[in-house]
Parts: C-alpha cells; structure tokens; sequence
C-alpha cells in the first residue's frame, strides 16, 4: 500500500472513516472496471485480461484486499502511520464480469447523407449499459458523495496495476463516492512494448469516449471525477476534446453537458506543444470545474520519453514555469479556466518513498503530494485556499513545499 500522506499520520484526520457504512468498513476494497481489454484464464482458470485488443468493453467488478487477514483496525492503524511496522501487500481477490457490450464500431446504413446505426445492435448496447447502471446505484447508494472516481493508467501497466493504484487512492479518500477503474490493452512485453501500448491508446480513446458520455446520462451520478497517470492523461485529453468539441458545435457546455467536476493529470506524458493545443486551443481547460496537471522536474521516465519522441519543448509531465513560452503565459493568466499545474521537486524534498525507481508515480508514493490530492478530490479546494497552502510561482503554477501541508 502506498505510504501514509502527511495529512493522515496520526490522528488529526482519522474522523473522515467514522461516518462509513459497516459495508465499507473492511480491508476489502470494492471497485468497479470497464475495460477493452480481451479476457483470458489464468492458470488456475480464474477470469483475467491481458494486453491484447477487444473490440467490446466489458463491465465488472473486483476486490482489493489491502492486506490478507488484517482487521478493520489494523487497517487504520496502518493507514494513520508515517512508519509502519510492516508493509500492507496488496492483492486482487475477484474479478467479476458483469455485462459485455456490443462490438465497435457498431454496424450502420448511410440514410440521405446521415449515419444511423442498425437498431439491433443499438439495443445491445442500451441493455448492457442499463445493466451497468443497475449495480452501480446499488453502491451510490452507500455514499452521500454521488460521484464517480476515474482512473487512467498508463504505459505498461496490466489490470492489477491499475486496481491497486485506485484501491489505495479511494481508500485515503475516505472512501467517497464509487471509484471504477478504466483499464486499456497496455502491458505488451518485449522490445516493443511502448510502441504496441502508444497504438493501444490510440485504440481505447473511442471507447473511453462512450464511457464517459454514458456517465454522463446516468442521473444518479452527479458529478464525475477524471484521472490520468502518465500515457493514460493522453487518453484521457484525447477523449475530452472529442467530447468538448462535440458539445460545443451543439451549442452545449462540455462541463455541465459531461458533468466533469475534477479532470487530473498525474505525470503527463504528452508533448508540451500538442497539450498546448488541446488543453487551450481545443479549449479541454474549460471542459471540467477544475483541471489539476501534477508535474516534475525530476520525473525520469518522463524525461527518457522527451528523449525518445525528441520533444522540442519538453513534455508537460516535466514543465515549469521556466519552460512555458510568453504565449502561453500570457493566455493562461488572462482566460478563467480553472487550471493548475502542480509542480513537485523530488530533489528537493526527500519524501518521496523510493517505491517508484524512476520518480513517475508521486501522485501517489510522495507523502507530500498524496495529500494535494485528496485536498483537491475529497475536500474540492482550489491552490492556495487556507486548507491548500501551496507555493505560488505565477502563471497558475503552484508547488509542493517540502513537509506539505505544515500542521
């Protein structure tokens, strides 16, 4: 399990746990997926996914156990230390397919110039979806927060990777809301591993798309919460625009219309001109109440990605103040987008765990920027509020100060 953030060690937040139900209160952690990845057997015949491509999304569930025979207290003993005795090792107990969609692209007939997808198929779609929302109102139901969390993952990761990351996440949320998981065909191996997950999330930005437009039209979730680590943010901002551009040449506000509240990119690895483009030219800053991009200098993975795409202008996992061009100062400090880029310096500020060799997952293992996090996603303040005391560095650039947040 991911180190103790800073605003957890000891007992000065333990109270956000008392108000859960008995349902939650267990070292089980319920998530949900969707997923386009093919599901395969492991050896023991149990239900998994690999790397290769479906053309169908699937819908499940599966359980995190934050570690085997540990009681509800232990649990928030552990979950409340700076220095536990011993670790908490993490394992994925089910996996649970609920229901499988249609294959895409749906079949269709061109009727005078307009595109109609054939009615059969069309109902497929409509029933497995209906299905989905079933038992996601089920678990709504035992939160007062009816929001969803989103997770992204990135380059490499498999299925377990992606339920651990939003396991531990939503657990030091305090577990609010529901948190889904949406996990892409990545984890090829071999030489050509980057190269084969690069097209896979090519691949999934259609079907994260519908996933977000049938979020969306569910009414039991009011707000939607959108996050991306690392190749995921690209995914991630690629299916936003084609939804923002969408919404907009309807005369509609992608925020309200897509009911995105948090969209965060956590170590982006996009090049810092084509972000450019999206995030401001595409207008992607203004299709969320809030967009949260966590950066750092001392991000190698990031930086042996410049390297092999030959970034001109860095990629935007690395950026700082220093590095942004007049121009995009310029627009950033006169628009009202409501943006951030949070700027953490692992040379710096020596928090970070080591659990992550090439510095890429700090959103997580850095006891300093875990408690950004859940400040923004939990208790929805903006930098530089009382309760959110980051450095400012102008051009709506903020940073981790080590020890952050002081008590």
């Amino acid at each position: 399990m991911m180190p103790t953030p800073n605003i957890h060690v000891g007992d000065t937040d333990h109270e956000i746990y008392t108000g859960l139900p008995d349902e939650l209160k267990s070292n089980e952690v319920p998530l949900f997926y969707i997923t386009d990845r093919v599901p395969e057997k492991d050896e023991k015949g149990k239900l998994k996914y690999g790397y290769k491509r479906s053309p169908s999304l699937a819908f499940g569930s599966t359980v995190v156990n934050l570690g085997e025979e540990v009681s509800w207290e232990e649990l928030l003993a552990a979950s409340r230390s700076g220095k536990r005795i011993k670790d908490v090792k993490m394992s994925v107990e089910t996996i649970t397919e609920i229901v499988r969609s249609a294959d895409t692209p749906l079949p269709y007939v061109e009727i005078d110039d307009v595109i109609v997808e054939l009615p059969e198929y069309v109902a497929k779609r409509a029933a497995a979806a209906e299905v989905f929302r079933k038992v996601l109102v089920q678990q709504l139901a035992l939160t007062p927060r009816k929001e969803v969390f989103i997770f992204v993952h990135g380059f490499h990761n498999d299925f377990n990777d992606a339920a651990f990351a939003m396991g531990e996440l939503w657990h030091f949320l305090g577990r609010i809301g529901v948190p889904i998981i949406y996990t892409w065909p990545a984890g090829y191996p071999g030489l050509f591993g980057y190269t084969y997950d690069r097209e896979s999330s090519e691949f999934t930005i259609y079907h994260l798309r519908q996933v977000l437009e049938l979020m969306a039209s569910f009414p039991e979730v009011e707000k939607i919460n959108l996050i991306g680590h690392s190749r995921g943010t690209d995914v991630v901002v690629s299916a936003v625009r084609e939804l923002s551009i969408e919404a907009r040449a309807k005369g509609l506000s992608p925020r309200k219309f897509y009911k995105l509240h948090n969209l965060m990119l956590a170590a982006p690895d996009l090049d810092a001109q084509v972000a450019a483009q999206r995030l401001i030219g595409d207008h992607v800053a203004w299709s969320a109440d809030r967009v949260t991009i966590y950066t750092s200098p001392a991000d190698r993975a990031i930086g042996w990605s410049r390297k092999l795409f030959a970034s001109p202008k860095g990629r935007i996992g690395n950026l700082d103040p220093s590095s942004m061009t007049e121009q995009t100062k310029l627009v950033l400090d006169g628009g009202n987008a409501n943006i951030a880029f949070i700027n953490f310096d692992a040379s710096a500020d020596k928090s970070d765990s080591g659990a992550d060799r090439f510095g890429h997952s700090y959103f997580r293992n850095a006891p300093t920027v875990s408690p950004d996090v859940i400040l923004m996603l939990r208790d929805n303040l903006d930098p530089g509020d009382p309760g959110r005391p980051l450095e400012d560095l102008g051009h709506k650039f903020w940073r981790v100060p080590p020890g952050y947040p002081k008590k």
